[in-house]
């Protein structure tokens, strides 16, 4: 039976569970519309919860006066910043930002003030009513002026309004730059951008006051960190509260940490003793952010005269807005991830995170690295044209050979780029099209990588990474259980395929409950795509171990040893004799002992994968990076500055496809969103007023603009994936935006600097080349004269 808990791997499945393109198990009922997201539930005579924002960016709290609100009728609750225990923040050691402002309020739109009203007329009034005595402070929209000797400090603990510094240098960066052939800097900037999540924010919680237990119900992507958080800022204890995950219309980062929303519907359930439904607008969603921080970027490359890459120096700077969030793991992994893509002489990187009084920023699809790596992949374009080398020829010459190991520590042990860039190169005609195609039509490519699930949770401790439990009961169903949230990735099908597959059961046995804390074990949560690696080594044990005890069942009822009993999945049967047991059969030898069957499976990253012992060296490692190589196509309309996307070819190595139509549609995607970022996509605000915090002034792409996308899935097989595989939903978004402006470049010789590339900004490019074109035209006419 020791096979039975060895790794499975790709190469010896024997049934036809995984790597089958499978429809989604949730797929009927969302397209029938019978899925019920938290704004579809039925919660009664539930009370309308409201949220009083803060009509200035920086101010101090000198008196909330909320007489007139409590007494209007059919205001059941309200309440402020004092009816919370505690601060909260999804870092353990960045927590600074209370659910509703006390002292100080320090972005336009904070939540100040909570009521519960038994109609939305009634919570309006209330809110009205409600009297804000605020005495304005400087605010500070740029990071920049925040960073000012002269500026108020937003925290009083955080000198010079800097929430992380990092500081770190690999190898001997100046001799390696001495030692270049070519040394080129560039700086580049980046707009904030959201992440536009279709479903809108919604809460509903319950207070029984009989036996002081809350249910808390959200859109949320952490349960297990909801949880926490609740208890943390009700003052309450974690056994009081039931965190229960309804379907999720989509995330991106968004809501991978708990929101003040999330909060304040729990603290008014309690305050008014009943249930409180909590709904958001487009706007608040805006105002609530968490997104890709305001970036700037100053990057140096030194290359040998083959292109290798020698020496990196590279310092970011991030807006990163009110509160700490997950700001200093945003900062660390722009620096961590220069590295583990292509293997480099030297690293020098600075990176400074800001407080701003903007809305925070937070964790967005591609967490950290999306803009250094534009900066990056661009730089080495335009320096792969000044050494007459080709951008692939350049990539391929700085390519890793797993097991390899980073100057920062982060291991590699599968990595299938090379494969990925022969793709992209043959499928886009590369070699045969670029030279060729007229002004105005360019080709771009860009490679990428990123990690599948952090090596070490926010939350450390000691727990496994990920436990899934599997319960068999008389009916001859398996039911999963697990605390990972499907937020419409497809995680819960990549689970049920796992155990159908270790089982070699057909799905249809396999069912699936997931995130509710009062029924399936504690989860992390849906983040840095961390679930088909570790939720999926989970299931893989899980499913390995009921199997034994089946196995085991059916030798002794049929009165043999362990090893003489074939599994066939839908029933055994003794090695070269005609005795066998169904399914059923073998489920009634199982439960005759015991009665219901339950079993777990764990899994946590090696110690080996956990990166290095300098200070953050935990950010950025992973126990397996994807990798992907793009090309892409775009026609450029010089008189206008307009885009157009014309096709896509993107190589993802995944290691393994467990469900390959699922991973397909993560990684087109993850292409479609670095479109918007590179194309359309930015923020905008006013003395800290959002200007855009809607559908209609925030431009994201629509089917209209979404050119074809070819995927191509590249196999890798990574030893530590169960059946090899590793992430497939952001890797590739860090590789469109650079592949862009490349196309950019290559059709009207264009390096843009700044993203999005809207036509303005396209515009005033072309502009200011021909004023220095004709700048140089006639220094050139002088000189001439002059000679």
């Amino acid at each position: 039976m020791d096979a039975l808990v060895k790794p499975i791997r790709a190469d010896a499945l024997r049934s036809s569970s995984v790597g089958q393109r499978t429809p989604l198990v949730d797929g009927v009922e969302k397209v029938t519309g019978r899925a019920k997201y938290t704004a579809d539930l039925a919660a009664g005579d539930a009370l309308v919860g409201a949220i009083l924002r803060s009509p200035v960016a920086h101010g101090r709290i000198r008196a909330i006066d909320t007489a007139r609100a409590r007494a209007l009728p059919g205001v059941r609750a309200v309440i402020t910043g004092d009816d919370f225990a505690a601060p909260y923040g999804v870092i353990p050691i960045a927590q600074n930002e209370w659910a509703l402002a006390r002292e100080r309020v320090r972005y336009r739109g904070e939540p100040i003030a909570a009521v519960a009203a038994v109609d939305a007329a009634s919570a309006a009034a209330a809110l009205a009513a409600i009297v804000l005595d605020i005495e304005p402070l400087p605010a500070y929209f740029q990071a920049a002026d925040a960073r000012a000797e002269a500026a108020v400090l937003l925290h009083h603990d955080k000198k010079g309004n800097i929430e992380r510094e990092v500081d770190q240098t690999f190898g001997d960066v100046e001799a390696r730059f001495a030692e270049s052939h070519l040394v080129r800097e560039q700086r580049f900037h980046y707009a904030e951008v959201a992440h536009g999540q279709i479903e809108l924010n919604a809460a509903i919680a319950s207070w029984e006051p009989e036996s002081e237990r809350l249910t808390s119900q959200s859109t949320t992507q952490v349960p297990y960190y909801l949880h926490l958080t609740l208890a943390q800022c009700l003052g309450i204890d974690s056994a009081q509260i039931r965190v229960v995950k309804p379907f999720v219309g989509g995330g991106f980062g968004h809501r991978v940490e708990p929101l003040a929303f999330e909060i304040v519907a729990a603290a008014l359930a309690r305050a008014a003793g009943g249930t409180v439904r909590l709904l958001q607008t487009r706007e608040d969603s805006f105002l609530t952010h968490r997104g890709r921080p305001e970036t700037d970027v100053r990057l140096k490359l030194g290359l040998g005269r083959d292109g290798s890459i020698r020496a990196v120096d590279c310092e970011i700077v991030q807006r990163g807005g009110a509160y700490g969030g997950y700001g200093l793991v945003t900062i660390l992994y722009a620096g961590a991830l220069l590295h583990a893509l292509y293997r480099v002489g030297a690293v020098r990187y600075r990176g400074f995170r800001v407080y701003t009084n903007t809305p925070p920023c937070g964790a967005m699809r591609g967490h950290g690295a999306v803009d250094a790596r534009h900066a990056f992949e661009s730089l080495l374009d335009r320096m792969a044209g000044e050494l007459g080398l080709d951008p692939f020829a350049v990539r391929r010459a700085n390519l890793i050979e797993p097991p390899y190991r980073t100057l920062n520590e982060l291991q590699v042990n599968s990595c299938g780029l090379p494969a990925a860039l022969d793709w992209v190169e043959a499928a886009s005609g590369w070699k045969a099209r670029r030279a060729s195609l007229p002004r105005g039509r360019g080709l771009g490519m860009a490679c990428s990588h990123y990690v599948s699930g952090s090596a070490k949770p926010v939350h450390w401790s000691g727990e496994p990474h990920a436990v899934v439990s599997l319960k068999l009961d008389f009916d001859g169903g398996i039911t999963v259980l697990t605390g990972a949230a499907d937020i419409g990735q497809g995680s819960s099908t990549l689970i049920a395929q796992v155990v159908a597959e270790v089982l070699g059961v057909p799905m249809a046995r396999v069912r699936i409950v997931a995130a509710d804390s009062a029924l399936t074990p504690k989860d992390n949560g849906s983040y840095s795509s961390r679930v088909s690696f570790m939720v999926g080594n989970a299931a893989l044990r899980a499913a390995q171990e009921l199997l034994r005890v089946l196995v085991a069942a059916a030798a002794k009822r049929l009165g043999v040893e362990i090893d003489r009993i074939e599994w066939l999945g839908e029933g055994c049967r003794v090695v070269g004799e005609d005795r066998s047991l169904d399914f059923a059969a073998v489920v009634v030898a199982a439960l005759a002992e015991s009665g219901t069957l339950t079993v777990k499976g764990t899994w946590s990253t090696p110690k080996e994968t956990q990166g290095g012992k300098h200070r953050g060296g935990a950010v950025g490692s992973t126990a397996g990076f994807s990798y992907a190589a793009q090309v892409v196509e775009v026609s450029v309309d010089e008189d206008t500055g307009r885009v157009t996307v014309e096709k896509v070819w993107v190589a993802h190595d995944c290691g393994f496809a467990i469900n390959p139509l699922a991973v397909e549609g993560q990684v087109q995607g993850a292409v479609w969103m670095g479109m918007g970022q590179a194309l359309q996509e930015e923020t905008q605000y006013h003395e800290g007023l959002s200007l855009r915090p809607n559908f209609l002034d925030y431009l994201v792409p629509t089917i209209a603009e979404s050119p074809p996308i070819e995927v191509k899935l590249i196999e890798s097989n990574d030893p530590l994936g169960p059946f090899g595989a590793k992430e497939a939903s952001e890797g590739a978004l860090h590789g469109f935006p650079p592949a862009l402006t490349n196309a950019i470049a290559d059709a009207i010789g264009i390096e843009l600097n700044e993203l999005p590339a809207t036509p303005n900004r396209v515009l005033d490019a072309i502009d200011a080349r021909r004023r220095a074109d004709k700048l140089a035209a006639s220094r050139a006419r002088r000189l001439q004269q002059g000679g």
